[in-house]
């Protein structure tokens, strides 16, 4: 029943993103490609499904869905996965920038304090002629 509870308050995603992005150093796609050079870890966080409609991967990026990053990469939880130090720079990717900056505030959250995201996602690192391989290129896994 409602009656015990308060009604949600109620924002638009607009200002959650928003919310996300405060205060963060956003990366260009190049800024990320050259952090990654420098030992940054890119992050992406696109659905297995969303990998193949695009296509292509970001060399070397660590994959994991949005719906299970968190439990991937935190530290402190038991996973079969390889784990990242909380103090790995880690750069979120996703289609088109928008899951990436919510991805990379709950890493932040969690203790990633260098987490964040590239501004346009795949769609901007694609167009800006950087790096990919093809879906399914991997050890001959899907993406």
């Amino acid at each position: 029943m409602r009656g015990d509870r308060p009604a949600p308050v109620r924002t638009s995603i607009d200002a959650i993103v928003e919310d996300a992005r405060a205060g963060v150093a956003r990366l260009t796609p190049q800024g990320a490609f050259n952090a990654a050079a420098a030992g940054a870890v890119i992050v992406d966080v696109r659905s297995a499904d969303e990998q193949r409609r695009q296509g292509v991967l970001v060399p070397g990026a660590v994959r994991h869905p949005l719906s299970v990053v968190l439990w991937r990469l935190d530290p402190e939880v038991e996973t079969s996965n390889e784990k990242l130090p909380l103090d790995t720079r880690l750069v979120v990717v996703c289609r088109e920038g928008y899951c990436s900056s919510l991805a990379a505030r709950e890493l932040r959250r969690i203790g990633f304090a260098e987490a964040t995201d590239v501004i346009g996602g795949l769609e901007a690192w694609v167009a800006g002629g950087l790096p990919v391989e093809p879906y399914g290129s991997r050890d001959g896994r899907p993406g």
